[in-house]
């Protein structure tokens, strides 16, 4: 065989723990941010604020934004 086959299983799974992770730090630390700038006074708590992630892989010449927003009121 000459070329490499890919497990879309695993490809899958892998996929899936890493954006879990992902997920779960980024919540912690927009949670912790939004916390931390309303007890400093910086936000009134009804806010509407923009997101933006980026996802990158090198290895792949990827580069990927998503844009959002967070309501918080």
């Amino acid at each position: 065989m000459d070329e490499m086959t890919i497990n879309e299983e695993k490809l899958n799974i892998e996929i899936r723990k890493y954006l879990k992770k992902v997920g779960i730090t980024s919540q912690r630390e927009i949670e912790q941010a939004i916390r931390a700038a309303r007890a400093a006074g910086k936000l009134r708590g009804d806010e509407t604020l923009p997101v933006q992630v980026t996802l990158s892989m090198p290895a792949l010449n990827l580069t990927h934004r998503v844009d959002g927003d967070i309501a918080l009121g």
